[in-house]
């Protein structure tokens, strides 16, 4: 005899403050969602006012990542559970303790209807519900989920799909990303342009340390990498209140976040990264996004857990989308193609290898879709999952959709197909579907990866080179009779692009800087075939070499001023106070300018060689703008004069240098963190202009 019941299991909403710590709501429960949020809201409401409630007030709600643990259990979930699955709970319940019922397979079967109605319960009594609360009260709602390798009953994109934002996170880890929360985002993606939401918003750039050892250059491999993941908009973490104007760096969030308060040291130059950032990710909102395959991952498993490790083996060259059950019954055939409300158009649906366990109503659907004219790419699944379902009706729409073995590679079914491919490669080939982008070079080793938005009057793509080493090559694009521009974020440049049309396709020349990014905009219509813009030859025609006056911000520990015989790390200096200085340092000195720099048709440039972390630029006491990455190079051009002129570059460094001089024997404390990770003997960080500083010219 075996009695149940159920209790609270005690978890607490975390981290937070001792005040603000309490139990977790029973999120599968409507009732109890809906008094928690209701009572939540209302105390802002009584504080602020319904003018404040809102558009132009308190406008929205971040529903951030799932840190609940699991939960399996709530109050009506034997009536839910009826009412979803068609039979009774009761007689199995022995099988959620471990014994058998029945058999294996069908312990096995209930325990996935089990499941399933609890994500099912998740996705409706909680997230759902939250969006329908939050849109009552003229706020909106951004839902972030469950990141990658934590406890969650549901599926991503159920719990998503009513968000007015969905949202996934990213951390960053060095200079090389990891591929661990590339599925996160695209899972967000997914849900965007299926269902018609048109931003895509994860929580960016976090961090876990190293405290404060961040600078643009360090972050902008990761923000590319979740760009070409097709984000669209950043949230970045965090920006922890500083309300202290004389304690620096400052408050923070325990470990997490990198930091971006008005406390760090190139607060005053971010100005040109946050404009890098709004520049991509506006030009990524614009239009549709484009894709051939939209790629169905199964019941079984959440997107970030089945591709956490590694995305799924779709060739390069063909954008995707991910499907789950809910997405198919989007979905209708026109011309052969997989079409949504939202406007999104696939060429084929394809099936996870890992799906061939099905439900019943999935197989349903599919069977729809291919009999309106739909191609589905995979191989023919071997049962359903569900207790629920007719296993002699599952098996004989099978072979009706796909035929009866294994024998044939293709099956026509109503007015589609099903392909048996032994690759999604192989039977994108045979559909005669060309790569949307690919890239033909001599470089060995190279990975460009690509995004397409549809606009109203052409095509946008972006590119980027996730390689640490430039690369140049010719990037071909299924776009013909627009003249292509290449359109640059970090400078807001556009310039015309050479290209030539080949059987449909245009060929465009492409250089990239290691792990550099460019937009390809097709929108000028052309009947030109080709187009060759002469390429600049560049010279090197001065190294400015020392000695450089320094000058240093004050109550930062470094003498007032110095003079650097020769430009090293500051951090190999004999002066303690340089040695352990973070904050802007400017060095000067003056060159003379020949007048064949300034002839017609020639332009300057300043190349910096290599800065450590942020430098800005000023010529004759005007300043060109901050230089943020590599290569640190900036147009001198409207700026010189014929004769000598005048050079200032302000160099910013990062916090970990004085942090680390505070605990020197005797030192004088400067800084002030609420968390500090870094010890006496914790190793500096390269600081200040290395150069070389060379001045080309080019015509």
């Amino acid at each position: 005899m075996l009695r149940f019941g159920y209790s609270l299991i005690g978890i607490t909403n975390h981290p937070a403050s001792p005040e603000g710590t309490g139990l977790e709501v029973d999120k599968l429960s409507g009732d109890h969602v809906k008094a928690y949020l209701e009572a939540y809201l209302d105390r802002y409401a009584a504080f602020l006012g319904p003018d404040l409630m809102g558009a132009h007030g308190l406008h929205g709600m971040v529903n951030d990542s799932w840190e609940a643990g699991a939960q399996n259990w709530t109050e009506k979930l034997p009536e839910e559970f009826k009412a979803r699955r068609g039979y009774a709970l009761t007689r199995w319940m022995p099988v959620l303790t471990g014994r058998i019922v029945d058999s294996a397979a069908s312990s096995d079967a209930f325990l996935w209807d089990f499941r399933r109605t609890l994500g099912a319960l998740l996705a409706q009594n909680h997230y759902a519900q939250l969006d329908e609360i939050l849109k009552s009260r003229g706020m909106i709602h951004y839902v972030e989920s469950h990141e990658s390798g934590r406890a969650f009953i549901g599926d991503g994109m159920d719990v998503k799909r009513t968000a007015t934002v969905p949202m996934s996170a990213t951390w960053v880890s060095g200079n090389n990303p990891t591929a661990g929360y590339d599925a996160d985002v695209r899972e967000s993606a997914s849900v965007a342009h299926l269902y018609g939401q048109k931003l895509v918003a994860p929580e960016s750039l976090t961090t876990a340390g190293p405290g404060f050892a961040y600078a643009p250059a360090d972050l902008k491999a990761t923000a590319d990498r979740m760009l070409s993941n097709v984000l669209n908009r950043f949230v970045i973490h965090t920006s922890v209140h500083q309300p202290l104007d004389d304690k620096a760096p400052g408050l923070t969030l325990g470990p997490f976040g990198q930091y971006f308060t008005r406390q760090e040291t190139w607060a005053e130059q971010a100005g040109a990264w946050i404009s890098y950032l709004a520049r991509s990710a506006y030009l990524l909102q614009q239009g549709r996004f484009t894709a051939d395959v939209l790629y169905y991952y199964g019941e079984d498993s959440n997107i970030t857990a089945l591709y956490g490790a590694g995305l799924p083996q779709v060739p390069a060259g063909y954008a995707y989308d991910f499907a789950n059950p809910h997405a198919l019954t989007l979905l209708r055939v026109q011309d052969g193609a997989l079409t949504t409300a939202s406007g999104m158009r696939y060429r084929v649906l394809a099936l996870d290898p890992r799906a061939q366990w099905m439900s019943l109503d999935v197989l349903r659907r599919i069977a729809s879709l291919a009999g309106d004219g739909a191609t589905i790419v995979g191989d023919k699944p071997r049962n359903t999952p569900s207790l629920a379902d007719d296993a002699a009706e599952f098996h004989r729409l099978a072979d009706v959709i796909w035929g009866v073995g294994d024998a044939t590679a293709s099956h026509a079914y109503g007015r589609g197909q099903v392909i048996r491919a032994q690759t999604l490669a192989d039977a994108l080939t045979a559909l005669r579907i060309a790569p949307d982008f690919s890239f033909s070079t001599s470089t060995s080793d190279t990975e460009l990866v690509y995004v397409r938005r549809l606009l109203d009057d052409g095509d946008l793509y972006y590119v980027s080179n996730r390689k640490e080493r430039a690369v140049s090559g010719e990037a071909s694009f299924r776009v013909a009779g627009k003249a292509p521009e290449l359109w640059y974020a970090d400078t807001g440049r556009r310039l015309p692009a050479s290209y030539r049309i080949e059987a449909g396709r245009t060929i465009v020349p492409l250089p990239l800087e290691a792990q550099d990014a460019v937009f390809v905009v097709f929108r000028a219509p052309s009947t030109a075939t080709a187009r060759r813009i002469p390429v600049p030859t560049r010279s090197v025609v001065a190294t400015l070499k020392g000695p450089w006056q320094l000058s240093f911000q004050s109550n930062r520990g470094a003498p007032s001023s110095a003079v650097l015989p020769h430009l090293a790390s500051w951090t190999t200096n004999a002066d303690a106070g340089i040695r352990y200085f973070s904050g802007t340092a400017a060095y000067h000195r003056t060159f003379d300018v020949p007048p064949a720099w300034l002839a017609p048709g020639s332009r300057a440039d300043l190349d910096l060689g290599t800065v450590k972390s942020v430098a800005e630029v000023l010529v004759n006491g005007h300043s060109l703008g901050v230089l943020w990455k590599a290569p640190y190079r900036i147009d001198l051009t409207g700026a010189l004069k014929v004769g000598a002129n005048d050079l200032e570059i302000r160099v910013t460094n990062l916090w970990p240098n004085r942090m680390i001089g505070d605990k020197q024997p005797g030192a004088a404390k400067i800084t002030f963190a609420t968390l500090d990770p870094y010890k006496a003997d914790s190793p500096l960080l390269d600081s200040g202009l290395l150069g070389p500083v060379r001045i080309a010219t080019s015509k």
